[in-house]
């Protein structure tokens, strides 16, 4: 319960913080795409076992020479076992670090898992907090202890909220496509009719101007009042090419930028990792 009394202190602990937070989001990021490195690579292996057992054999990995890194991007695990062993994870660091809070800080065994519950996930309600005695056995260890299942707790939980947020959206997106959410299109209007041509005649004329060929019939749309279509409007003003062409030169763009290097290059951050490592963020 250690807090900075003096204002030099707050504002030292404003910089402190803002640098120690940002290295260790960083810190949590690296350790989720090693720890879903690591699992992909555990998951790869028990699928091509489970392939081999059936009797087809990767004969192309044994004549490629493709690393590792590079082969686990072909085949992506599936994000639920992923969910499911970083959660088993979770479990058994908290039930570890639970059997080692309880008979030290004299709480019940529920009252341990909760702890490490708020104190994994970074909530830190402050209502049940370590190390506040005057003296503890082994007080070193004790402290060692509560530093390393601390900083694994909080991996974990990390790691094991990110992947359960690709879940959610999965969720979510199969949620919204059973609503059947579409738009219904307008009837496209036909236009004023001729007050001097009869109705049955005017049908008449248009069966002819459909014979026509499309420059005909495009400037006798444009003379008419019957409406154009979103089609032919493109087509007679070249939009669509117009719109191909910025389309090419912004890819070129693109593709300029990535190949000089350096820097950050594509998204960065949890959702980046997890969409290079599984694959799996919409349905």
């Amino acid at each position: 319960m250690t807090t900075p009394r003096t204002i030099g202190g707050k504002i030292l602990l404003i910089f402190y913080g803002f640098l120690g937070c940002a290295g260790a989001i960083l810190f949590f990021n690296l350790f989720l795409e090693r720890i879903i490195t690591f699992l992909a690579y555990i998951l790869r292996a028990i699928h091509e076992r489970k392939l081999r057992i059936k009797g087809i054999d990767n004969k192309d990995r044994r004549n490629s020479h493709i690393s590792d890194d590079e082969q686990l991007d072909t085949w992506k695990p599936s994000v639920y076992w992923v969910m499911l062993i970083l959660l088993l994870g979770a479990v058994v660091v908290a039930c570890c670090a639970s059997a080692m809070y309880y008979p030290v800080e004299d709480w019940t065994y529920f009252e341990a898992i909760y702890f490490c519950f708020v104190t994994f996930a970074t909530i830190g309600f402050g209502d049940y907090v370590v190390s506040q005695k005057d003296d503890y056995e082994n007080k070193h260890f004790y402290r060692l202890g509560n530093f390393i299942f601390i900083v694994l707790g909080c991996c974990c939980i990390y790691s094991l909220f990110n992947v359960t947020s690709i879940v959610i959206k999965q969720f979510l997106n199969w949620m919204i496509s059973k609503l059947n959410c579409h738009c219904r299109r307008r009837k496209r209007s036909r236009g004023r009719r001729n007050a001097i041509t009869p109705r049955h005649l005017n049908g008449s004329a248009r069966h002819k101007k459909s014979e026509k060929t499309d420059s005909d019939s495009d400037s006798d749309r444009r003379n008419s009042d019957e409406m154009i279509s979103m089609k032919d409007f493109l087509h007679t003003n070249k939009i669509s090419l117009a719109l191909m062409q910025k389309q090419l030169w912004e890819t070129a763009q693109r593709g300029q930028m990535s190949s000089h290097g350096g820097g950050f290059q594509g998204p960065v951050g949890p959702m980046a990792i997890l969409d290079r490592k599984l694959g799996q963020e919409d349905v």
